[in-house]
This record gives C-alpha cells, sequence and structure tokens, in this order.
C-alpha cells in the first residue's frame, strides 16, 4: 500500500479523461448525463463541534498509526524533528454520481484520498507534522453543471474544512508555523479558508506559506481578498504559490472558459486576468527553469505499483496567462494525462522534491523574520 501511490489516479483520471474527449465530442449534455448526480441534494448539519477531536476522521496527523503522510520514495528519508505543521486538504477522489458529496465510509474515495496525502502531502514530511482531514467532498461532476446543486455540495464539504482548521488549530501547538496546501478541489477550498480564517487576522503571521495548487487564482480578482500576497522569490514566507502544469502546445479551453465566464469573492470578472503562477523549480513568479534545476519527479512504474524518484526530470515556465509549462518534451507518464497536454494530475509529482526544498526555505525565511 506505502508504495502504490499512484493508483489514486487510475480509476479517476480514466473517467475524467473519458469525460473530457466526449465533452468536446459531445458536449456539455453528455457530461452532465455521465458524471452529474441526478439525485436531490441531501445535504444536513454541519459537524458537531467534537467531531474532528477523533482521531477516525483524520487521514493524517501527528498520532495516527500507520500515518500515510509519513512515505517517502526510495532514498529519500525525513527529518524525526519537525519545526511546523501543515494542514493538507486532498483533492476529489469521489466519482459517483449517486450522491452530491461523498459519504466517509465509502470506501473507494477514503482508499484514494489516503494515498494523495502519501504521494502529494509527503512533499512536506521532512520539516512539519501533516493533518489532513477527511471530508465529505462535492463529487467531481459538481464540477461539470452550473446547478444550485453543485454550489451546495461544494459549500456543505468546505464546513467540514473548516470544523476540521478549528480543531487543527486548537489542538496545535500555538507556537509553530503553519504550511497550508492543497489540490484541486482542496485548493478550492484552501482558498476560502485563507478569505475567511486568515486574511486580516493574527494567524497571517504564522502562515509560513500556502500552496494552492492546480485551481486557479486570478491575480486581480482574487488574490487581494486572500490576505497573502503571492510569493515572489523563495526565499520569501508569508505568501502564496500556485500552479498548473501543462506541456506544450498546451490547450487549456477547458479552463479558461470556465475561469473567463466567472468572478472573484467581491464580484470582480476574471475574464482576461492573469492566473497566479509561481514556478515549483525557482519559487518565482517569473523566468525559466531548465530541467537541470529540478531536484526529482516522482514517477510511477508501468504497472502502477512503486513511486521513485527520476532526475532529470522537466523544465518549467510560466506564461502569460499563467499556466506552468512543462515544454514540448514531456515525459510519458502513461494514460492520464488529460486532453490539452494538461499535466493536472502530477501537479505535485512533476516537482516533488523542488516542493520539499521550497517548503523548507520558506521555512528558514519565516524563522529569520
Amino acid at each position: 500500500m506505502a508504495r502504490r501511490f499512484l493508483w489514486v489516479v487510475a480509476g479517476l483520471v480514466v473517467l475524467v479523461l473519458i469525460g473530457a474527449i466526449a465533452f468536446r465530442l459531445y458536449g456539455n449534455e453528455f457530461l452532465r448525463m455521465t458524471l452529474v448526480p441526478n439525485a436531490a441534494f441531501e445535504g444536513g448539519p454541519p459537524p458537531a463541534t467534537s467531531t474532528y477531536e477523533k482521531p477516525e476522521m483524520w487521514l493524517a496527523r501527528p498520532d495516527l498509526k500507520d500515518n500515510p503522510s509519513l512515505w517517502t520514495p526510495p532514498g529519500v528519508g525525513h527529518s524525526a524533528k519537525t519545526d511546523a505543521l501543515v494542514f493538507f486538504i486532498h483533492p476529489t477522489s469521489y466519482l459517483e454520481k449517486s450522491a452530491w458529496n461523498a459519504p466517509l465510509d465509502h470506501a473507494d474515495s477514503q482508499w484514494r484520498a489516503n494515498l494523495f496525502v502519501r504521494s502529494q502531502a509527503s512533499a512536506f514530511n521532512d520539516i512539519a507534522a501533516i493533518w489532513a482531514p477527511k471530508y465529505r467532498q462535492a463529487t467531481f461532476g459538481a464540477f461539470l453543471t452550473t446547478q444550485a446543486e453543485a454550489q451546495k455540495a461544494l459549500d456543505f464539504a468546505y464546513r467540514d474544512v473548516l470544523a476540521a482548521f478549528d480543531t487543527f488549530l486548537d489542538k496545535a501547538p500555538k507556537n509553530r508555523p503553519i504550511i497550508l496546501a492543497g489540490h484541486s478541489q482542496g485548493s478550492l477550498h484552501l482558498t476560502r479558508l485563507l478569505r475567511e480564517r486568515v486574511a486580516g487576522t493574527p494567524l497571517a503571521r504564522r502562515i509560513v506559506a500556502a500552496y494552492v495548487v492546480g485551481w486557479p487564482i486570478s491575480a486581480t480578482a482574487d488574490l487581494p481578498a486572500l490576505g497573502l500576497p503571492a510569493c515572489e522569490t523563495r526565499e520569501q514566507a508569508r505568501c502564496i504559490l500556485s500552479w498548473q502544469s501543462f506541456a506544450e502546445p498546451a490547450d487549456p479551453k477547458l479552463v479558461t472558459d470556465v475561469y473567463d465566464a466567472s468572478a472573484g469573492p467581491s464580484g470582480i470578472p476574471r475574464a482576461g486576468s492573469p492566473m497566479l503562477c509561481v514556478n515549483p523549480l525557482t519559487g518565482m513568479r517569473s523566468g525559466e527553469a531548465a530541467a537541470e534545476t529540478n531536484s526529482g519527479m516522482l514517477v510511477p512504474n508501468k504497472e502502477l505499483t512503486e513511486g521513485k524518484l527520476t532526475k532529470p526530470a522537466v523544465a518549467a515556465r510560466c506564461d502569460v496567462r499563467g499556466f506552468l509549462l512543462i515544454g514540448e518534451d514531456a515525459p510519458d507518464l502513461g494514460p492520464y494525462v488529460l486532453p490539452g497536454n494538461n499535466y493536472h494530475v502530477y501537479d505535485y509529482a512533476l516537482f516533488w522534491m523542488n516542493i520539499r526544498a521550497d517548503a523548507a526555505a520558506r521555512l528558514a525565511a519565516y524563522k529569520r523574520r
């Protein structure tokens, strides 16, 4: 189990791949038919105050036995002494259309979520103790419709995230710096958490960095509301990183169509605005980094049974719109690259060692301040 980290993408991405191809051939109706729930939104009461006191409500936390966030690829260890804390929100792992939100006892989605924590959150385990909650995530189909139920499902999922975060803050040592991290749906919830729990509060001074990966952040419509600036250099702390990985030639239309039709939290249109892109190879918003600067990407074998670090890996540069481009000579990571040369599934894996180094550098910068 510990080494099977990319099995998590198999079911998810095949479904996404089929859906994306069908979208181009048959349009929104096909996607809605195959992936959007036709059940009524059920909702329910918010989590009780004591819900996240229970260890079984967490995928990872320091006192859990068989903690998946402690995994490392062969040849990589981690420090026994961690100076920081990480609150990590996992991406979508629930694929059913029978309900708008995942039950916490849904075995397949919890298994996938566990492996996401193993392959993504583990990048931080050399400097931080990791907390990753279970939550009643919105199903994948909620991102393919404008039905009111979809937003209700996301709001419902966020209530769990918020309850977990409040428990995390209550239990975490008050003198420890904090890293916030997520991916995809997890990053969407993280943006709201930044607005509602970090921006304009004393807590902002404890944040080493926020890794809002795999979700578009408008530099003009979103960033000002998040309470932290963009990370401009690797020597900067108390800032936000974000990127979305594409090989070239990139076709991000499936992202930009939705993005350009939306607005930020204060109603400012996102249309045409640049997205925040911090290059994980350099920790900077500008410039290009060669493949030789990539310290190691996490790559599966053909059977998807092991993950190992490979170097040299991929180059990276942020384009004008804010997508992270990894060049034309992109690695063959199997059939899980999405249409448009979208390497979304591998946003962490492509830069695993550099993310590890980036977090350590920002913690050091935080301590100097």
